[in-house]
C-alpha cells in the first residue's frame, strides 16, 4: 500500500507511458516529473550532471555499473550474462561478478554506443536468474537489481556528505511500512550545500519496515532530504522537502520525527525464516505453465516468493515474484518442468523449499501465446462472462466497500463491492475451461470514480487500471497471459460513451462547489496535497479509500462556468442540510466545457438526443464528435490492445453515431491491431457492442439508428466531414428501415455454403438484442431471431445470450427464472444456432435465480444477481482440455457435478467437434419443426466442409439433403439417405439431434460426442 504522498507510479526508464505523455501535454509537467521541488540547487546539480554525461558519452564509450542482491540467492559465484542492445551476448555463463559490499557484488561493463543492455545472471552451474524469461532491461549508469526489482543508485556508496573532520553528522531512519519499496534512496542536501546527484545514495536495511543512512553534516546546521525508489518515484514531503537536523531523525508516512529515540534498538533481529508454501500445483497448456501456491506466514511478514524451475535444456531458473501465481510461456515443447517455491521476508531469510509441483508442456501452439492476442475465428470460442469484482476473491488485500458499504448492507455481509479480483480469475481459469469455455467477457478494467463502482462502467482514469483488481504477480497482464496460455481469449468491455461524473483524467475534471461546515464536512474530505485517488489507498486522515478532497473547493475555480457558484438552493438534503448551487456534477450545471462533453440528459431514447445526451447523472457523456475526446479514448484503448486483449465488448454502443464509429473509433481499433500484431491479428480481433434495444420489433419502434442491426454496416452515404454535423445528417437522413441494406451472410443457399460478403462491415458486431429479450421461451427467441438474420451484416457473429448483468428476458430485472428444463433447452439452441453463445457467470448451476439484478446501494449485493460467486467454485480445480475435468475438490467439484453443468460441458464439446456448428451458414428450407434447421460451412483453403441438421427439443422432417450417411453426435445414431429426406423423433425438451453428414476423411462425422447426461442422451 503506498503513502498518500508517494501516488507516482513507476514507470519504465527509458520511455514515457501514453498517460505520461498526455500529462505533459496538457501541460501538467510539474505533476509528471519526479523531481523534488523547492530544490533548485539539486535541479541545476542533476542538470549539470546529465550535460557531464552526455559530453563524456559522447567523447567515450557509456558504461553500466550493475549491483546485484546475493543474500536471497546465497549462490557460490555470480556470473553476468549481458549483451548491449542491439549487440551479441557474451559466452556463457558470462563475466564473474565482484564482492562490493555486504549483501552485494557488482560489475561494470563497457557498452561502446548502446543505450542499455539485456542481462542475466547465474551461479555457473546451471541456475539462472532471468527475470520470468524476459531478461532484464538495463540502461546505463549504476543499477541494482534486487530479487526481481531494477533501481537505480549504489548500494554501497560511502558518505557523499560536503563535510569535512569531525563536524555533525545525521542518521536518517525512513519507514518502508507505507511505501513498500524494496530500494529506498536518500536525495539529500546540507543547509547551504549541494543536494547529491538524483536518485541519490541507496539507504541500508535496518530493521523490519525501515531503513537507514548516516551522513555527514560538516559545518552544515541540518539537510534537506527527499526520498525515492530509484525508479522515478518519489516522497518530497508534498512538494516541500524534509527538513532534518543533526542526530537520529525518523520520517514515517510524512512525519517527522527529531532526536528521535532509534526504532530499532529495541528489535530483536530477524532470524526467522517463513514458513514452507504448501499445495503448490503446476499445470501445463501447451508450452505454458501457471503456478500457484497457498501464501506462507512469518513473524514480521512474507515480502515475496523465489520460484525454482528444474527441466529442459536451460538448466534451473530462479524468479522472484511477489504474489502466489507464477505464468510462464514459450517453454520447450514436451518437456517435464519441475517447480519448488521458497518464501522470503524483508530481513532476507529464505523459508526451505516446497515440496515440488510437476507439469509437462504439450506442444508449441500456431499462435504464440501471451502478449499477443490468439487469433483464430472468433465463432469459435464460446464466451463466459463475468463481473471481476463479484467472481472469485484471489486476494484480500485489494478488497473495498466503498462510501456505500454500511448503507447498502455489504458491511454486514462482510461482502465488500470490490471482492474478486485478477488473481481469483486467474485461479479459476480451470474452471472457466473445465465448462468449455474459450474466451472469457470481463467488466471494464479502468480506474472508477464513484460511490458505488466495482462494476466497472464509472471510467475516471482510462489510463490506468484499477488497482482494486490487481494484485502483485496479478496484473491485468498477468490475467491475460494466464488466459492465453490456457488457450482461452479475455474480450475487455470498454467504455467510449461516458466517464463517471467526475470526468476524466487528462482530459477533463469537475471542480465543484463544497464546504465543510458542520452539516457537510462528514462528506466533503480534507483536501491532502499530493494525495492521488486510486480507489485502493486508504487517506491517513479520514481513513478512507474513496477520498474526494481534490473534487470540493469553496473558492470559486478560475473558468468557472456554473452559474450561481456556492450559492443556496433553497432546497436541503435528505439529512436536512442546506444544498449550494455547484454542489454536484450534472448535464446542465455549466461545470463540463461543451467542447468535451454534452450538456443536456436524454429526452428521448428512441430520439436524436440519445446520442447527444447524459443518460444518468453517474455517466457524465463525452462529446465524441470532438478530436481531443477521440484522441484521449483511442490513446487508452490502444494500451489495452497492446497489452495482448483479444477483442472489446463495447458498451452503450448505441449512444454514440454510427458514422463516428465508421471513422473514427473502429478503424483505429484495426490500425492499432494490425500495426502491433499484423492482418490477420487485426481481422480476428472481435469486436461486439452494446446497442439497447428492447422491444420485439425487427427496428426498434421503427427507429433504424436505434436498433443493433445498423451498426453493422458502413456508411451509404456521404456526410458532411464535421463529425457533429454528420452525426445529425446520419439520424435525420439514414432512419428509414425500409432504406437499409440487406445481407444473406448467414444463408445458405439450398445446401451449400457460399462465401459471405463482408464488404460493407463497419468492423463491429452485436449482442443479439432481440433474442435476449424473446429467451423467456426458446421457439420464441429462435424465430425473433430468424425473422431479423437478414438485416445484420452477418448474424453468424452475433452474440447470443438470455441473461446478463443488466436485463432478463424481456427486460425484466432479474435474472432468468424458467426453470432447469428451460434453461437446458435455451443452451441447446444457443450452442447450436448461428452466433456465438455467452453465458453469465453462475447460469450453469442457475446462480440467483429469480433475484433483482441491480438495485444499486439500497441492497446487499449477496441478494442480488451480482452476488459474489467463489463460495460456489471454492477448492480446486484442474482441466485437462476444453470441458474435460482432471481433478476437482471442495465446493468446486459439487458445482461441476450440477446437471446444466454436466449439460454445457457436453454442448460445447459437440460445437467444438462440428465446425457447422460454430461457423455454418443456415438454412429451414424444406424442414419441418419448431427449432430445427440445417447448417453448413465450406473451406475450400483449409479443405473443411461440415454440413449438419439440428433439431432442438421436437421432432423434425428434413427433405432435399444431400444424400449420405449421417451420424448423430448425441446419441451415435447412424442413418443412411438416400432419398434426399430424413425424419427425426423427438428428442424432449433439453435435448436435441445434431446429425452430421460423413464426408469422409477430414470431414468424417465424429459420431457420439461425449458421454450421455442429463439432458443429451
Amino acid at each position: 500500500m503506498r503513502s498518500p504522498t508517494r501516488s507516482r507510479r513507476p514507470r519504465r526508464l527509458g520511455g514515457r507511458s501514453t498517460a505520461l505523455a498526455l500529462a505533459v501535454a496538457g501541460g501538467c509537467l510539474a505533476t509528471a516529473l519526479p523531481v523534488a521541488p523547492h530544490a533548485a540547487a539539486a535541479t541545476a546539480a542533476a542538470a549539470t550532471a546529465t550535460a557531464t554525461a552526455t559530453t563524456a558519452t559522447a567523447a567515450s564509450d557509456s558504461t553500466a555499473t550493475v549491483f546485484y542482491y546475493t543474500k536471497t540467492r546465497n549462490w557460490t559465484a555470480y556470473n553476468l550474462h549481458w549483451a548491449p542492445d542491439g549487440g551479441s551476448w557474451t559466452t556463457v555463463p558470462g563475466t564473474g561478478m565482484e564482492a562490493a559490499c555486504t549483501d552485494w557484488v557488482k560489475k561494470t561493463v563497457s557498452l561502446g554506443a548502446a543505450a542499455g543492455l539485456q542481462a542475466t545472471f547465474n551461479n555457473g552451474q546451471g541456475t539462472w536468474d532471468n527475470n520470468g524469461g524476459k531478461n532484464y532491461a538495463l540502461g546505463t549508469g549504476v543499477i541494482t537489481v534486487k530479487d526481481g526489482v531494477v533501481a537505480h543508485s549504489d548500494p554501497c556508496a560511502a558518505d557523499p556528505g560536503t563535510g569535512t573532520g569531525t563536524g555533525a553528522t545525521a542518521t536518517v531512519y525512513y519507514s518502508t511500512t507505507a511505501v513498500g519499496w524494496p530500494t529506498v534512496n536518500l536525495h539529500w542536501a546540507p543547509t547551504g550545500g549541494s543536494w547529491t546527484t538524483v536518485p541519490g545514495v541507496g539507504m541500508d536495511p535496518a530493521c523490519a519496515g525501515w531503513v537507514k543512512k548516516t551522513v555527514a553534516l560538516g559545518s552544515a546546521s541540518g539537510l534537506a532530504a527527499t526520498f525515492n525508489n530509484g525508479n522515478g518515484i518519489w516522497d518530497n514531503n508534498s512538494g516541500k522537502n524534509y527538513a532534518l537536523g543533526p542526530g537520529l531523525s525518523t520520517v514515517k508516512e510524512a512525519k517527522v520525527t527529531a532526536n528521535a529515540a532509534d526504532p530499532c534498538a529495541a528489535a530483536v533481529p530477524d532470524t526467522t525464516a517463513p514458513t514452507v508454501p504448501a499445495r503448490v500445483q503446476a499445470a501445463a497448456t501447451d508450452v505454458s505453465t501457471v503456478v500457484t501456491w497457498d501464501a506462507a506466514t512469518d513473524d514480521r511478514g512474507v515480502t515475496g516468493y523465489q520460484v525454482t524451475r528444474t527441466g529442459g535444456a536451460g538448466g534451473a531458473v530462479v524468479t522472484s515474484v511477489a504474489s502466489t501465481v507464477l505464468t510462464e510461456s514459450g517453454l520447450e515443447e514436451r518437456t517435464a518442468y519441475t517447480y519448488t517455491v521458497k518464501a522470503v521476508d524483508a530481513a532476507g531469510n529464505l523459508s526451505a523449499a516446497s515440496a515440488p509441483a510437476s507439469a509437462t508442456t504439450g506442444t508449441r501452439p500456431p499462435a504464440p501465446a501471451g502478449s499477443v492476442p490468439l487469433g483464430g475465428d472468433p465463432r469459435k470460442d464460446p464466451i463466459y462472462f463475468v463481473l471481476t469484482a463479484r467472481f472469485n476473491d484471489g486476494d484480500s488485500s485489494n478488497n473495498r466497500g466503498g462510501s456505500q458499504d454500511v448503507k447498502s448492507g455489504n458491511a454486514a455481509n462482510n461482502d465488500p463491492m470490490f471482492r474478486g479480483d485478477f488473481k481469483g480469475l486467474v485461479e479459476k481459469l480451470d474452471y472457466v475451461k473445465a465448462l468449455g469455455f474459450s474466451a472469457v467477457w470481463i467488466t471494464p478494467v479502468v480506474l472508477n470514480r464513484s460511490d458505488y463502482d466495482y462494476h466497472g462502467y464509472h471510467g475516471y482514469d482510462f489510463y490506468k487500471v484499477d488497482p482494486r483488481l490487481e494484485s502483485a504477480g496479478a496484473s491485468y497482464q498477468d490475467l491475460i497471459n494466464a488466459a492465453h496460455a490456457k488457450g482461452i481469449k479475455i474480450y475487455q468491455d470498454v467504455v467510449y460513451n461516458h466517464s463517471s461524473r467526475w470526468g476524466a483524467k487528462g482530459l477533463f475534471t469537475p471542480t465543484v462547489y463544497g464546504v465543510r461546515d458542520a452539516q457537510w464536512s462528514w462528506y466533503y474530505d480534507e483536501k491532502q496535497s499530493g494525495f492521488e485517488y486510486d480507489g485502493l489507498t486508504v487517506d491517513p486522515k479520514s481513513g478512507k479509500s474513496y477520498y474526494n478532497g481534490d473534487l470540493w473547493s469553496t473558492a470559486e475555480p478560475a473558468g468557472n462556468t456554473c452559474l450561481n457558484w456556492g450559492v443556496p438552493t433553497g432546497n436541503k438534503s435528505a439529512e436536512g442540510y442546506t444544498v449550494y448551487n455547484c454542489q454536484w456534477p450534472s448535464p446542465t450545471s455549466g461545470m463540463f466545457p461543451k467542447a468535451l462533453y454534452h450538456q443536456c440528459w436524454i429526452g428521448n431514447w428512441e430520439g436524436e438526443d440519445a446520442r447527444s445526451c447524459w443518460i444518468h447523472e453517474d455517466l457524465a457523456d463525452f462529446n465524441t464528435e470532438n478530436p481531443t475526446v477521440q484522441n484521449y479514448l483511442i490513446g487508452a484503448y490502444d494500451k489495452y490492445i497492446d497489452m495482448g486483449v483479444d477483442g472489446f465488448r463495447i458498451d452503450t454502443a448505441v449512444h454514440i453515431p454510427r458514422v463516428t464509429w465508421n471513422r473514427r473509433f473502429l478503424p483505429a481499433i484495426q490500425a492499432r491491431v494490425a500495426q502491433q500484431f499484423g492482418a490477420q491479428k487485426a481481422n480476428d480481433f472481435y469486436v461486439f457492442g452494446e446497442v439497447g434495444s428492447f422491444v420485439n420489433d425487427k427496428w426498434n419502434r421503427g427507429s433504424a439508428n436505434q436498433s443493433a442491426q445498423y451498426y453493422t454496416w458502413k456508411e451509404s452515404a456521404t456526410y458532411s466531414a464535421d463529425d457533429a454535423t454528420a452525426a445529425v445528417q446520419q439520424y435525420t437522413g439514414d432512419n428509414d428501415p425500409a432504406k437499409q441494406p440487406t445481407s444473406t451472410n448467414a444463408f445458405l443457399s439450398g445446401n451449400l455454403y457460399h462465401a459471405p460478403d463482408h464488404s460493407m462491415f463497419s468492423g463491429m458486431n452485436v449482442i443479439d438484442m432481440r433474442m435476449h429479450m424473446n429467451f423467456g421461451d426458446a421457439n420464441n427467441a429462435f424465430q425473433n431471431g430468424k425473422d431479423s438474420d437478414d438485416s445484420y451484416n452477418d448474424a453468424t457473429y452475433n452474440v447470443v445470450y438470455v441473461d446478463s448483468h443488466d436485463f432478463g428476458p424481456g427486460k425484466s430485472s432479474t435474472r432468468y427464472a424458467g426453470g432447469t428444463d428451460a434453461w437446458a433447452e435455451n443452451m441447446a439452441l444457443m450452442w447450436t444456432f448461428r452466433g456465438i453463445p455467452t453465458l453469465y457467470y453462475g447460469s450453469e448451476i442457475e446462480f440467483q435465480a429469480g433475484k433483482q439484478i441491480d438495485c444499486g446501494p439500497t441492497c446487499p449485493l449477496a441478494t442480488t444477481g451480482r452476488a459474489y460467486y467463489g463460495d460456489k467454485i471454492a477448492g480446486s480445480v484442474t482441466a485437462s482440455g476444453f470441458s474435460k475435468v482432471a481433478t476437482a475438490t471442495g465446493a468446486v467439484a459439487a458445482t461441476l457435478e450440477s446437471p446444466l453443468v454436466k449439460h454445457l460441458q457436453r454442448l460445447n464439446e459437440i460445437r467444438r467437434a462440428v465446425p457447422a456448428l460454430q461457423m455454418g451458414q443456415y438454412s429451414t428450407e424444406g424442414i419441418s419443426g419448431g427449432m430445427a434447421f440445417k447448417r453448413r460451412y465450406t473451406d475450400t483453403a483449409t479443405g473443411v466442409d461440415s454440413f449438419a441438421l439440428v433439431a432442438v427439443t421436437g421432432e423434425a422432417t428434413y427433405t432435399g439433403i444431400p444424400n449420405g450417411t449421417y451420424k448423430d453426435a448425441v446419441t451415435g445414431d447412424v442413418r443412411t439417405v438416400t432419398d434426399g429426406r430424413l425424419s427425426v423423433a423427438a428428442p424432449g425438451k433439453g435435448n436435441l439431434r445434431v446429425y452430421v453428414l460423413d464426408l469422409g476423411g477430414r470431414n468424417a462425422a465424429p459420431g457420439q460426442v461425449g458421454a450421455a447426461g442429463p439432458y443429451l442422451k
